[in-house]
């Protein structure tokens, strides 16, 4: 058996069905989840990776576990490291003897950044020391973060983001779940950190673009300033994430701009494009 958390993200929803076609036993978690949330065969535990104790149904007689830590814990939880090393103690008590953690670039380009750096790193800690096999991916933005974009593509096909020239190597978040499965699944992959990303810079222009051309009309790019960024980010993230968002969107690292091969490496093909992307979610946009 296999317990994916975060199992309604763009992640986890991903994996959940990559792991049910490949007739993985699969216990889905998520805080409010339910059986119509998942595929046929695929059971769902509503939980809260907060309360390690609401996860022990879900962990006894699990053999592997996928653990996504949100945002939401890392900034909400003075000590998300032990939090989670509280629960990797339930899930080894449980049976479980392999982790796959869903970490973040930002723990290693960020380090000094309380929303992308220190506390995930924290969390990394928790999961090296455990005692468990463990490996932690570390993904960069993701190609689903345009689904922002939705709205405004749909009224007025139009699109307004700052940096319009700065490219960064988003992911496919099918991509992730991809490489996840496999590290659920296989051996190989114990004591590994994989960075991912995906195959090309692309800039917020390119990507209006490629939506534009998988609807075949325009879409069109206003470039917003910083400063208007900021305001607009303001309305549903906290200061301290606003500022490193705007600062590895606006002037990213060297760390932050480079093609990891670590998708090819695991998967033995090159990560999706952000075109791909776009062609798949297009329902959104229309």
């Amino acid at each position: 058996m296999i317990v994916v958390t975060g199992a309604t993200g763009n992640v986890g929803r991903a994996l959940v069905r990559v792991l049910a076609e490949a007739d993985e036993p699969v216990t889905a978690v998520s805080r409010k989840i339910t059986e119509h949330d998942v595929p046929q065969g695929v059971r769902a535990i509503a939980a809260d990776v907060a309360d390690p104790a609401s996860l022990r149904p879900a962990l006894h007689g699990a053999a592997a576990l996928f653990l996504l830590i949100s945002g939401d814990l890392v900034s909400a939880v003075g000590d998300p490291g032990g939090v989670v090393r509280d629960l990797l103690k339930d899930a080894q008590t449980g049976g479980v003897a392999r982790v796959v953690l869903l970490s973040s670039q930002g723990v290693a380009t960020r380090p000094n950044s309380l929303s992308h750096g220190s506390l995930g790193g924290s969390v990394e800690d928790a999961v090296r020391q455990s005692g468990l096999e463990w490996t932690i991916l570390r993904p960069g933005g993701f190609d689903s973060n345009t689904f922002a974009w939705a709205e405004e593509i749909r009224a007025r096909r139009a699109v307004a983001a700052p940096f319009g020239d700065v490219g960064l190597p988003f992911i496919d978040p099918a991509d992730i779940a991809e490489v996840a499965a496999v590290t659920l699944r296989e051996s190989g992959h114990a004591g590994q950190t994989y960075e991912l990303t995906g195959p090309a810079l692309v800039t917020p222009r390119q990507r209006a673009e490629a939506i534009g051309d998988a609807l075949g009309e325009p879409i069109r790019f206003v470039e917003q300033t910083r400063a208007e960024a900021r305001a607009q980010m303001s309305r549903f993230m906290p200061e301290s994430v606003v500022e490193t968002t705007l600062a590895i969107i606006g002037e990213p690292t060297s760390a932050e701009r480079r093609i990891s091969p670590d998708v090819e490496k695991v998967l033995g093909r090159a990560p999706r494009t952000f075109a791909d992307w776009a062609r798949r979610h297009l329902a959104a946009f229309r």
